[in-house]
């Protein structure tokens, strides 16, 4: 038998003051794609900023359907708009936050599974960590460098290859 011990390194900012200019920039354009988000059904609005190698931010948010799981998040939306249209250029960083319906979210909202993947396949592609910046509406503001703090056990090509040659 084998125990391995994982260790997450988490940085948590008090507030926004915090946050190099950079990323406060990124987080603001994730809270204003948060805004536009289409989410009749939840009404859990989420925004994504990312910020591409050559300084290009691009945004993303969610979009629901009636017909679920037709939808797809703000992350998502982001990262495949940016691969999309700038196939050349690495993501340097991710900020993700929250619009609730009724009342403030004041705990950073962190990406789904499905979202984490197509994180952690960006990341490979580009041979490099991606911050990824969160917060909810307003309050503590999370920040990891490397989706493996978030998906330490990926699913990569590395798989696909090493048993289909």
């Amino acid at each position: 038998m084998k125990k391995e011990i994982l260790k997450l390194e988490v940085t948590y900012l008090d507030s926004e003051e915090e946050l190099v200019p950079n990323d406060l920039i990124l987080l603001q354009q994730a809270r204003q794609a948060a805004r536009d988000a289409y989410a009749p059904y939840s009404k859990f609005r989420v925004g994504a900023a990312v910020r591409l190698a050559n300084g290009q931010i691009i945004k993303g948010n969610n979009q629901e359907n009636a017909a679920y799981p037709s939808g797809l998040c703000a992350e998502r939306v982001a990262l495949f708009y940016a691969n999309a249209n700038y196939p050349d250029q690495a993501v340097e960083a991710i900020a993700v936050t929250t619009q609730g319906n009724s009342k403030p979210i004041h705990e950073p909202i962190t990406p789904c599974g499905s979202c984490r993947q197509v994180m952690a396949e960006f990341e490979k592609k580009a041979g490099r960590p991606m911050k990824v910046i969160m917060q909810g509406e307003e309050g503590m503001i999370m920040i990891i460098n490397g989706i493996q703090t978030l998906l330490p056990f990926s699913f990569l090509d590395d798989y696909l290859l090493k048993y289909n040659s």
